[in-house]
């Protein structure tokens, strides 16, 4: 690309605009972690923006090269759409750690070769994007957006097109058609009906792109469709936009780009631009990308600078030479005889890797289609049980049986003794869910090993556990994608309905890496001195875990309905006390009009405004104006009943087992990176108990007929764990001695005497105690505690004071963070913070975290040794251990043995940490009993 020189931008004009995040993320999924040699900074992502950036001005020459070009970031935060409909994008996770601290060096990188780089605060980087394409098309130039974003192609037509520069395929009014099945002036007509779950526009319930399309061609637009609405004779679909109407209009709202924004820059500014040499090299030297800078050192004419051997993965450096991947080679077996062979060539080596393929996720109703075994690295097979009859062209195949395959019930009874067998390491990834499968067809497999658990045992904290994830940056191997299989969307299939020479390919591939990477795992256990967390935490939580969950909890679905409708009740109630309140009926789920309402009719102070103009009422803004008036109170109210009705008493009911009545919770070992477990599908951690109908909430949570629900809880375990880890003889003592420790803390800091505490003063003592554990600022305590911000930095700043031990702790801990990129638990087990030398904003979180990891990882593993220990504990009796909600585990116990099965659990719950790790203080168990969770906890 080289430089036009300055002109007004108009006819003959090329604007290229570069989707940024869309870049950054693919950077970041295409390489395996990597880390700047000096100080451990991740740089993976940015290497290859980098690369990508480069092989983008490489592409971009000659006479149809464009004549300015930008990349438009999105801006961190919430962008105008959140005070529309505050949960726009509530569904998204968070960005991995590992990629947050290299954000900002990806617009370092992109100033670095000199392209215009722009984000606005307010809005996203589509709004930028459709301002720039309709500022360039009535300039008379033209525009190519460098995007797959599904939103962008609104914009397509009259001189702006798409480019997926992926696939290398270009995106025209025809390619628009093809998706939404309407051209680009209705695809927000469209989006509007069929919403949107990754950005969580609503949408109309029960309406999908299809649909969507075929009312949008028939009426003209969604405006006429809604005015017509009546006239539609399918009796459910026009019930659902006639009652929708202005849920459908605000989805319009949400997904049309704004096309019109006041923009701090010009076309002209955005200028194609050569890299400047001497800029370039400076970066690629910072970021010690020495291969990259060579080449465009080379390129440039400059000279290239020294660098330091640039760094490799931790695969690339520790991965064996291994046999290439050739699925045309893997296995069908179809008789017994094959299974056979494969059964015995198990025996004879003692291992196999087993994979299970299945018709869904849910371990408790979906079937069994097939098994692959792999016993030799590039040696591997797929046994075909359950496939459906079709061809590549009839995906969806019939409900008939294809030939080729072996009898269910056959091959289960043949693999049984072998999967079994005591003798024979049976490898998994991901064994929890396989071992599930087999459960339920009579088959307890034993023993195991667990490529996930291997690598969450050495890497936590660096990259995630998956089996692709592992498999590119350990085995640099692209496995076979599922959805390439299965397609996604309404329109995806079952395993069952996929061609039986794909699913053997695909299914034997899974055994063969799976077998690979345990064979690369293993080793490194011993090499990085992680072993013994493998062994004693990990790998013996499997079955613990597999047992509670398909036993479930059992869950009253008429409480949910009675607690449902009674918060239906609430809601409305709270509704018309805020219609009188405000003098006028509104919508109390516009946050534009509750803002307008608040702001300019009650002309309350404090209120913000959004670049679209719109009035901001986050939560914490609101709580602020609840301490002066009562309408943002209520709404509060209403928010917050709001979202335990969605979240909980409605959406329960829909995971309750049609065979059990119960919940099957899973657990996911590897969620978080200082070894907490985490509950999905559902999540019954999150279950809010700080409010009345929060707590509620745990009643429909029952015991079965002639038991009770017996909840065992670890007593303000994370205080006595740092009273232990910062060696703070006061706390140490008062924990020996059965104090209240909230109150000895209140009496500690103010000077007030135990016998005349008040509870005010001791909320205070436990809101500092537990916020310094989580390295809390003065601007949190003081929202806490609804004090100024310089009372909260005195009652900080004198906690240290008085238990100096806590600042030595958090000192020391950041300073090995810094130095060794990881903190440890007591049980030894590492929790990796590459971003722990990061500069800017993200710092300050990178080092709170490597304080309270620690800490929270070595509760989590005291309660995991507690699980391990206590199925044989309680062997004895009948009870069954059912939840474990971080520090709590629940049991369904019969009533006539709840008294010796507390004596039996809190024995193991208090002595969890025996032998490894000898606490300086003790650990205490509450118990609780009820005929629900809510009476037990």
């Amino acid at each position: 690309m080289t430089a036009t020189g300055e002109a007004k931008f108009g006819k003959g004009c090329h604007l290229h605009l570069i989707d940024g995040s869309a870049f950054i993320f693919r950077a970041y999924h295409a390489l395996p972690p990597l880390t700047r040699k000096s100080d451990g900074l991740p740089i993976g992502a940015v290497a290859g923006f980098c690369n990508m950036l480069h092989r983008y001005v490489e592409a971009n020459t000659g006479p149809d090269a464009p004549t300015h070009v930008a990349v438009i970031f999105d801006y961190s935060g919430k962008s105008f759409r959140n005070d529309l409909y505050d949960q726009y994008k509530a569904n998204r996770p968070p960005a991995p750690e590992d990629l947050v601290p290299q954000f900002p060096l990806t617009r370092d990188a992109t100033r670095a070769f000199n392209i215009a780089c722009k984000e606005i605060e307010g809005f996203e980087a589509d709004d930028i994007i459709a301002t720039l394409a309709c500022q360039a098309r009535e300039a008379g130039g033209r525009c190519t957006i460098i995007s797959s974003d599904k939103d962008l192609m609104q914009l397509v037509g009259d001189g702006v097109e798409m480019l997926d520069a992926m696939k290398n395929k270009r995106i025209d009014r025809d390619g628009v058609i093809g998706k939404f099945g309407v051209g680009p002036e209705r695809v927000v007509d469209v989006q509007a009906l069929a919403g949107d779950s990754v950005d969580n526009v609503p949408g109309a319930p029960g309406i999908g792109i299809k649909t969507a399309a075929l009312l949008i061609n028939e009426f003209g637009d969604l405006e006429t469709l809604l005015d017509r609405a009546a006239e539609i004779k399918q009796p459910k679909r026009r019930q659902t936009l006639i009652e929708n109407r202005e849920q459908i209009e605000l989805s319009k709202t949400l997904v049309q780009l704004d096309c019109e924004m006041e923009l701090d820059f010009t076309l002209e500014s955005l200028e194609v631009r050569d890299p400047v040499g001497e800029e370039l090299m400076q970066f690629l030297a910072e970021m010690e990308f020495r291969t990259l800078a060579k080449r465009m050192a080379d390129q440039l004419g400059v000279e290239a600078p020294v660098i330091a051997e640039a760094p490799k993965s931790e695969s690339a450096a520790d991965a064996p030479v291994a046999l290439p991947f050739d699925v045309e080679k893997y296995r069908h077996v179809r008789t017994a005889f094959e299974l056979e062979s494969w059964i015995a060539k198990a025996h004879k080596r003692g291992w196999i890797a087993v994979d299970t393929e299945t018709t869904g996720l849910n371990e408790m109703q979906v079937d069994l289609v097939g098994i692959s075994l792999c016993v030799e690295a590039g040696e591997a097979c797929y046994v075909p049980l359950d496939h459906k009859k079709g061809d590549a062209d009839d995906l969806f195949g019939s409900d008939e049986r294809a030939e080729g395959q072996m009898d269910l019930n056959e091959a289960v009874a043949m693999l049984k003794p072998l999967l079994e067998d005591p003798a024979v390491l049976k490898i998994f990834q991901n064994a929890k869910y396989d071992c599930k499968i087999f459960k339920r067809y009579g088959v307890s497999v034993a023993p195991i090993d667990d490529t996930m658990l291997m690598s969450y045992a050495m890497n936590a904290g660096i990259h995630n556990h998956g089996m692709d994830t592992l498999s590119e940056t350990y085995l640099s191997h692209k496995p076979i994608s599922i959805k390439s299989l299965l397609g996604s969307g309404k329109s995806a299939i079952t395993f069952d309905k996929v061609p039986l020479d794909e699913a053997v390919k695909y299914a034997a591939e899974d055994a063969d890496i799976t077998l690979r990477l345990w064979q690369l795992f293993k080793p490194q256990l011993h090499q990085k001195k992680v072993t013994t967390v493998y062994e004693t935490l990990e790998r013996p939580l499997v079955p613990v875990l597999s047992e509670m969950e398909m036993h479930g909890v059992l869950v009253d679905r008429d409480t949910l309905s009675r607690m449902s409708n009674a918060f239906a009740q609430k809601m409305a109630q709270y509704e018309a006390e805020l219609h009188e309140l405000a003098g006028k009926p509104f919508n109390v789920q516009s946050p534009a009009q509750v803002g307008q309402i608040l702001f300019e009719d009650m002309a309350l102070e404090g209120g913000k405004k959004t670049k679209s103009g719109q009035w901001s009422t986050p939560a914490d803004a609101l709580e602020d104006l609840a301490v002066e008036h009562e309408f943002p109170r209520l709404v509060l109210d209403y928010r917050q009943l709001q979202k335990l009705k969605s979240t909980y008493t409605d959406s329960l009911q829909g995971h309750i087992d049609p065979d059990s009545g119960r919940v099957h919770t899973s657990y996911l070992q590897t969620g978080a990176n200082t070894g907490r477990l985490a509950s999905t599908d559902p999540n019954l951690q999150n279950i809010p108990v700080r409010t009345e109908e929060g707590r509620r909430i745990r009643e429909a949570f029952v015991a079965a007929p002639g038991n009770k629900l017996v909840s065992l809880d670890y007593s303000q375990i994370e205080l006595r764990i740092l009273a232990h880890i910062a060696d703070i003889d006061a706390l140490k003592q008062a924990f020996r001695d059965g104090l209240d420790i909230h109150a000895m803390t209140a009496s500690e800091m103010f000077d007030v005497p135990l016998e005349e505490m008040t509870p005010d003063v001791r909320r205070k003592a436990k809101a500092i105690n537990f916020g310094v554990i989580y390295g809390i600022s003065a601007f949190g305590l003081a929202r806490n505690l609804h004090i100024p911000r310089g009372d909260a930095q005195a009652f900080i700043t004198r906690y240290f004071e008085r238990f100096p031990g806590i600042r030595k702790y958090m000192d020391d801990t950041k300073a090995f963070a810094k130095e060794n990129l990881f903190v440890q638990t007591l049980f030894g087990r590492k929790i990796h913070m590459p971003q722990i030398n990061a500069k800017g904003p993200h710092a300050g979180f990178a080092q709170r975290a490597a304080i309270n990891a620690p800490i929270q990882g070595t509760a989590a593993d005291i309660i995991r040794r507690a699980m391990i220990r206590m199925p044989d504990a309680i062997s004895h009796l009948d009870g069954k251990m059912l939840l474990q909600v971080h520090d709590e585990l629940i049991f369904e116990v019969p009533e006539g043995q709840v008294d010796e099965t507390i004596a039996v659990a809190r024995e193991v719950m208090q002595g969890a940490a025996d032998p490894a790790v000898k606490l300086d203080v003790p650990l205490i168990v509450d118990a609780g009993v009820g005929d629900n969770w809510a009476d037990a906890h």
